[in-house]
């Protein structure tokens, strides 16, 4: 009976919608920054998405920030139609080297540089308005990516995708990468107070002027750092040693650990992404 209620458990987080980064973690730093950003900005961002009908994708419908944050994942089934973005979303920049943007950035083919990308295009109002509000969506979404570790550092494992791992009695196809996106993603974000204002009520002045500041760059470094020590650190005494002999478990101790790191890492993308929006719209 034990083993069955755990693996219904273990069933039930696997298809869990809230378990998952590239759901709740992009829905969250959406929240963050559309509390954070200037009312006139707020204003903009509403007139783009009345717009949306203009992207042509009904199946994925943008009809908040929230939605824009997504839909550069809801549009991947797409096919050849939106297969160019696919390595935008990502930096596999070795955290075992010092650090070095411009080689897992070839051909402007990462996060950073498409949120540098996508910030201009989004400013230029003599762009059509579809072309912005692909440009909208596009940087919400990226500006949560690089701020998840292992989009931003790896060990040539694609992102921790081939490092597997346990989350607690969850294993199977698990690894570094999913436990990330899915499980700790979840328990830092709705870890009392939960979501965008319990995070934002965390932040003082200081803390969201001082989470402004820098560049992209800056933030890539910084978010590469976090994958080195946090990601792999977590389940690795040297995260560029060998390779655990056996599948390492992340259990409750270090996931309490870690979620002080995923909700500043969501903070930061939200305020950062405030930011360039008010730049960008302002």
């Amino acid at each position: 009976m034990k083993q069955r209620l755990l693996l219904l458990v273990a069933l039930f987080l696997a298809h869990s919608p809230a378990a998952a980064w590239w759901e709740y973690g992009h829905y969250t730093v959406a929240r963050v920054a559309e509390r954070s950003v200037e009312a006139s900005t707020r204003v903009a961002i509403r007139r783009l998405i009345s717009r949306s009908a203009l992207l042509e994708t009904p199946v994925c419908p943008v009809r908040t920030l929230e939605d824009a944050s997504y839909w550069p994942d809801c549009i991947k089934p797409m096919g050849d139609r939106f297969s160019y973005s696919f390595p935008w979303h990502y930096q596999n920049v070795d955290i075992c080297k010092p650090f070095d943007l411009a080689s897992a950035c070839r051909d402007g083919n990462c996060v950073s540089a498409q949120i540098e990308r996508n910030t201009k295009l989004l400013a230029d109002k003599s762009l059509p308005a579809r072309e912005r509000l692909m440009a909208l969506a596009f940087l919400t979404h990226f500006m949560g990516d690089l701020h998840m570790p292992l989009h931003a550092g790896d060990r040539g494992d694609r992102g921790g995708n081939d490092f597997k791992a346990s989350y607690g009695v969850i294993a199977g196809r698990a690894n570094l990468h999913s436990i990330w996106d899915g499980w700790i993603a979840e328990r830092g974000i709705s870890t009392p107070p939960g979501d965008a204002e319990g995070i934002l009520a965390g932040l003082g002045v200081a803390d969201q002027d001082e989470m402004r500041g820098g560049s992209v760059t800056d933030w890539s470094r910084e978010a590469w750092e976090a994958s080195r020590e946090f990601a792999y650190g977590s389940v690795m005494e040297d995260p560029c040693g060998p390779l655990p002999a056996a599948r390492p478990v992340i259990g409750e101790a270090t996931t309490q650990r870690l979620i002080p790191i995923v909700r500043r890492q969501i903070a930061r993308g939200g305020v950062r992404l405030a930011r360039l929006l008010d730049e960008a719209l302002g």
